[in-house]
């Protein structure tokens, strides 16, 4: 059986190991081992890469959209902050596990000490 792509893996929040068991326990919580290959995950620890990424990208994309919308059509400052608040904690939000489980698979695929197998 050939191995999955660790990265699209944790992307899709599986196992990086088998591709198949879930990643998370939670929202963000990783889950201590993969139900499906007994892959221990509770040694993986992604730290704060994840919301520096979110901030990264969720920052420049509003950000950007903000100033287009801001130049070119002038809107008062309360449609701003209608459009840009919520679409911030949207954006964030659906990028946080994803990234996360990119993080992770990460340290999988480029075994780092955080993610090796005691065997």
């Amino acid at each position: 059986m050939a191995h999955p792509n660790p990265l699209i893996s944790g992307l899709r929040g599986r196992c990086p190991n088998c591709g198949e068991g879930a990643l998370f326990a939670g929202f963000l919580k990783v889950a201590p081992q993969c139900s499906t290959c007994g892959y221990d995950l509770g040694k993986a620890d992604s730290g704060d890469g994840p919301a520096v990424f979110v901030i990264l990208i969720a920052g420049f994309l509003v950000a950007f959209a903000a100033l287009y919308v801001e130049l070119a059509f002038t809107p008062p400052i309360w449609l701003h902050l209608v459009l840009w608040l919520p679409l911030t904690v949207f954006v964030s939000i659906g990028l946080l596990r994803p990234l996360k489980g990119i993080m992770l698979a990460a340290q999988f695929s480029n075994r780092a000490a955080e993610a090796r197998s005691d065997d």
